[in-house]
């Protein structure tokens, strides 16, 4: 199966527009006072905070780990789809080489949410992140799509298959083992967009687990699944929320739609002074995709046009935020480790996305660079320098 063109289910989505608005289902209205008191159902309000609030908003999700000795690591793992194979057999290869630390903090956007439970647990779960990628069930995500979502539903796969597949993993012997490093003052975050907010949401992964019962297990694959709910293509996650007395629902939809990777509040990001780091202290960021720019000779249609331009914006996002990140590390002594999809990685001209064959063979080459334990960037990559040839005409 050859690589599901997003852009062209989003161009399609786009011609159907107004057919598909008359089609659309009600929700319950509701202000922008009350989305900014909003909380999730029976949960304290710290449980999540907007990537955009001050410092003092994330202070309970800052990672304390109990033992202060350990270095800090922070791992950080961007969206990419298929793609996230590579992040998954880098994770598995790196504990295989015996240098994979215990993360004290990790945060996933889109797939690498999917991802960030089990790496955040530790190398106990990493057969679990091979049989996402590897087993042949992530492709079942993108099989028969239904162009009847396009006109009366909210996605060309509408029919809870994502959701499904996330619940197949989140288990309530996760969730305990997730509330039980979250005790130890570890931290799980993963990010959503809330499309009634335009704004990324930071989710405390750890206090939705320790909150115990099968609701604790209905929010946390809820969230999981809107972070990797591709606008269109999967349907939205809507959250109950509740305002005073009201009760209502927020609509969230894939994290990287705002942010391709978290790494920092932007309120650290953006800061001019100096950051208290503590002991010694890294962030690792994981990159389910490439960065490099890479040419291809673009074709004069719209599909194809919108296609290449929906690349290029997210190549340059990842890299914006990522200069921001080394700026920030570097200023505050922090290590700053990077991996991405190199050059080295199977080829996407044929087969990708959610093809099995090629996430076996990305999960692979991811497996075999963290099998070296020496396979991080320590710089963010510039474009690459080009070789000119000249043909000149007999």
């Amino acid at each position: 199966m050859r690589r599901l063109g997003w852009s062209r289910g989003l161009v399609a989505l786009l011609l159907a527009g107004q057919l598909a608005a008359c089609g659309s289902t009600p929700r319950i209205p509701y202000t922008a006072g009350e989305a900014a008191a909003a909380v999730p159902v029976g949960l304290d309000p710290t449980v999540r905070a907007y990537a955009d609030a001050s410092e003092q908003t994330f202070t309970e999700m800052s990672a304390r780990p109990q033992n202060g000795r350990v270095p800090f690591a922070y791992l950080a793992l961007s969206g990419g789809g298929g793609d996230g194979a590579y992040g998954a057999g880098l994770l598995n290869g790196w504990t295989e080489s015996g240098k994979r630390p215990e993360f004290s903090l990790v945060s996933g956007v889109s797939t690498g949410a999917l991802i960030a439970p089990f790496a955040f647990v530790g190398p106990e779960y990493d057969a679990y992140l091979k049989d996402i990628y590897t087993s042949g069930i992530a492709s079942t995500l993108v099989q028969s799509p239904s162009f009847a979502n396009v006109l009366f539903g909210s996605g060309l796969f509408g029919d809870g298959r994502l959701r499904n597949l996330v619940r197949r993993y989140v288990t309530p012997d996760l969730l305990a083992a997730i509330a039980a490093q979250h005790a130890k003052g570890r931290r799980l975050l993963v990010v959503t967009t809330n499309l009634d907010t335009q704004r990324a949401v930071i989710w405390n992964m750890g206090a939705i687990a320790t909150s115990g019962g099968p609701a604790a297990i209905d929010l946390f694959t809820d969230v999981l699944t809107a972070s990797a709910s591709i606008p269109a293509v999967f349907p939205p996650q809507l959250i109950d929320v509740q305002a005073a007395q009201r009760t209502f629902q927020e609509m969230h939809v894939d994290g990287s739609v705002v942010t391709p990777v978290f790494t920092l509040p932007q309120s650290f990001l953006l800061r001019d002074g100096r950051f208290k780091a503590g002991a010694k202290s890294d962030i690792y960021v994981i990159i389910n995709g490439r960065l490099e720019p890479e040419f291809d000779l673009a074709q004069n249609n719209t599909l194809s046009i919108v296609e290449r331009s929906f690349t290029t914006a997210s190549r340059a996002r990842s890299r914006a935020t990522l200069a921001s990140t080394y700026a920030f590390t570097r200023a505050n002594g922090i290590g700053f480790n990077l991996a991405y999809i190199d050059e080295t990685a199977p080829s996407t001209s044929n087969a990708r996305g959610f093809d099995t064959g090629y996430m076996r063979s990305l999960y692979e080459a991811g497996y075999a660079s963290g099998r070296t334990g020496t396979f991080w960037r320590k710089s963010v990559p510039v474009a690459p320098l080009v070789k000119a040839s000249v043909t000149v005409a007999q």
